[in-house]
């Protein structure tokens, strides 16, 4: 069968917006031969990425950055349409990406080794050990629809940094972002065959995760889908950024104006749906009506609206299927004892800001990861009840903590089983450069340039007989 034929009869996929289901684009989907041929291409190119030398990948993660920093606008206005993101959200995305790809050309500088001394042990003697960090080649990478670019490049970034070849299967909902920012690495210099992306359907891709070329599994998603690949991995090494449902802790003496600013973003921005949105808010019962108040007041002022003005805060769910399953969250909880403070109510793909108190922790909206712009707002007593009740979700990828007590602050750091504690701000705070990734069923590894590297490669040895 020839090129064309095979064109001709690939099965495509219509992509729509959200918001009014426009059509955006038209993707054509990968096929097992295909997802098979970006393996094969990925391993016929590994040494010529391995070898690579490290100014000259440098070059070629400059280039997509500024090939990024080129295309903005259009960039951010697909996003926008695609994703459901309010337009200035969609800039904000690009111009992290595009730091991340600088930041990946410096790191691509920056990897190093160790020399260690072997004459620890007698035997040792008259011997040292070099150790140097090798790429692993091939790597299937796959990507969730909330953040198809930025997500993206903190995969992308790290492994054309280290010289790895990589397969990215993107979000069926919002792939032509990622297919656009593919057409930037490929353009770039890096090997032919080292970096390829294979839009196709969860059957399809399940080749990435059983072909036995592959050596590591990158994935963000949901808990249930990484866990299980992970169960299916075998040997291969596996990176997971999983689900969330984040608390946030604001003691009595915090700045409570800030604090519920802050969370009137966090719980929020791209309609909640992010694994570190703000969504269980714990306050100490001496602020909580003060704060509360605060907060509704922020949450009031939020605009719903056409994702492509640039003052809308809030835009459609992603689905009509997932803004459904919160409005029936929310009904559960309210038939459970909960307390609408604000919103509630859905109008197709938007859901108005929701902000409940009066509920309990078996509640879906507070054991579950809600990912919808909705907030809970409870009272605590003391702080050893607010760590119980955080820690007593499943998930621990991020915390916020709002004190102005530094004892406080360590203590917190010390007993929040989370991967970061954010003090003073939000769960969602992230510098893309630090370690990111979670506890418990948040996750393994971390990405962030730096650290993905080390998921990316492997420590290799070398000992040398001196004498």
């Amino acid at each position: 069968m020839t090129t064309k034929q095979q064109q001709k009869e690939r099965e495509t996929a219509v992509i729509r917006a959200p918001q009014d289901g426009s059509e955006v684009g038209v993707v054509a989907l990968a096929g097992p031969e295909d997802v098979r041929a970006a393996l094969d291409a990925n391993v016929a190119a590994a040494r010529a990425c391995r070898e690579m030398p490290a100014y000259a990948r440098a070059a070629t993660l400059r280039k997509v950055a500024d090939g990024l920093e080129t295309g903005r606008a259009e960039f951010a206005r697909t996003l926008a349409l695609e994703a459901g993101k309010p337009i200035a959200q969609a800039k904000t995305e690009i111009d992290r990406a595009i730091a991340v790809f600088r930041d990946g050309a410096e790191e691509a500088t920056r990897i190093g080794g160790e020399v260690l001394p072997a004459d620890v042990v007698p035997s040792g003697t008259g011997r040292i050990a070099i150790t140097r960090r090798f790429p692993l080649s091939p790597i299937a990478a796959i990507t969730p629809f909330n953040f198809p670019v930025l997500l993206a490049a903190h995969k992308i970034a790290p492994a054309m940094a280290c010289g790895a070849t990589i397969t990215l299967k993107p979000p069926p909902q919002d792939p032509l972002t990622s297919l656009r920012l593919f057409d930037l690495v490929q353009a770039s210099g890096y090997p032919d065959g080292a970096a390829n992306v294979v839009p196709c359907h969860v059957e399809v891709a399940q080749i990435l995760i059983e072909d036995p070329r592959v050596r590591l599994i990158t994935f963000t998603g949901s808990a249930k889908a990484g866990w299980a690949i992970r169960a299916k991995a075998g040997t291969k090494r596996v990176a997971l950024e999983l689900g969330g449902n984040a608390a946030v802790i604001v003691e009595p003496d915090a700045d409570l104006t800030w604090a519920a600013a802050r969370c009137a973003i966090g719980g929020f921005t791209y309609a909640g749906q992010s694994c570190i949105s703000t969504q269980r808010i714990l306050v100490q019962e001496r602020v909580s009506q003060t704060f509360l108040d605060l907060l509704l007041d922020k949450v009031k002022h939020l605009k719903v609206g056409d994702v492509l003005d640039e003052h809308t805060d809030v835009g459609p769910m992603i689905s009509l299927e997932a803004a459904e399953r919160v409005e029936r969250w929310i009904a559960e909880a309210v038939a459970a004892g909960a307390r609408v403070e604000l919103g509630g109510k859905r109008n197709g793909v938007f859901l108005q800001p929701t902000v409940l108190t009066h509920t309990s922790a078996a509640m879906k909206v507070n054991c579950e990861e809600v990912f919808a712009p909705l907030v809970t707002v409870t009272p605590y007593r003391s702080l050893d009840e607010a760590i119980e009740w955080t820690n007593a979700s499943p998930y621990g990828l991020q915390a916020g903590v709002f004190t102005t007590n530094l004892q406080t602050m360590f203590r917190l750091h010390a007993e929040l089983d989370v991967g970061a504690v954010n003090g003073n701000d939000i769960p969602g705070f992230r510098v893309d450069r630090l370690p990111y990734g979670g506890a418990k069923a948040s996750g393994l590894g971390r990405e962030g340039v730096r650290y993905a590297i080390e998921e990316m490669t492997e420590r290799r040895v070398l000992t040398l007989k001196l004498d």
